[in-house]
């Protein structure tokens, strides 16, 4: 059996905060995982939590990107097979929905949809934030694009400002999302 890579890409929202979950679910069902964070998903993880980066290389074997690199540089991460965007917050949707790609996050998840992957999106966010009208504006835009959008009954469902349940977020549904 061939290994299919996943890039699980992670903006700054609190399930960022236990990537190894779907890292070790997605590493059973197969997958090769390679992680890509947000800057501030980054800084999260370098600054707030000792050596939360370190731990992400050394289960997924790759080191965790969050900056493009120059163009001389080697890629050091196999080439995607799909793209699973978890947790998304509301500022990444915004971009990612009008094409902004001044992150290597997004450069790939906007370059995703031109090149035909498959592409999960779970949302993280509240829903104050998730009653803008911009928000489904662009998750509609997003899923007639192709990509799988998460959000709503079987997915992500915004809880109260400041009453998220992280042991609710729901990991799985997304890996199931995934093609096999």
């Amino acid at each position: 059996m061939t290994t299919k890579t996943l890039y699980l890409i992670a903006c700054a929202a609190p399930p960022a905060r236990r990537l190894d979950v779907p890292v070790r679910a997605a590493q059973q069902a197969g997958w090769d995982v390679c992680v890509i964070l947000t800057p501030s998903a980054y800084r999260w993880a370098s600054e707030d939590a000792e050596g939360e980066i370190e731990a992400l290389e050394s289960l997924t074997g790759h080191p965790v990107r969050w900056q493009y690199k120059l163009p001389s540089q080697d890629d050091v991460l196999p080439p995607p097979d799909a793209l699973l965007v978890a947790p998304l917050t509301s500022n990444t949707l915004a971009k990612w929905a009008t094409a902004i790609s001044d992150t290597l996050a997004l450069g790939l998840i906007t370059e995703g949809i031109g090149m035909g992957l498959p592409i999960v999106a779970l949302p993280h966010f509240n829903n104050a934030q998730a009653a803008h009208p911009a928000v489904a504006e662009h998750v509609q835009f997003l899923r007639s694009a192709g990509v799988t959008v998460l959000l709503g009954e079987g997915g992500f469902v915004p809880h109260e400002p400041r009453h998220g349940d992280l042991d609710a977020y729901p990991w799985q549904s997304a890996l199931d999302a995934l093609p096999s």
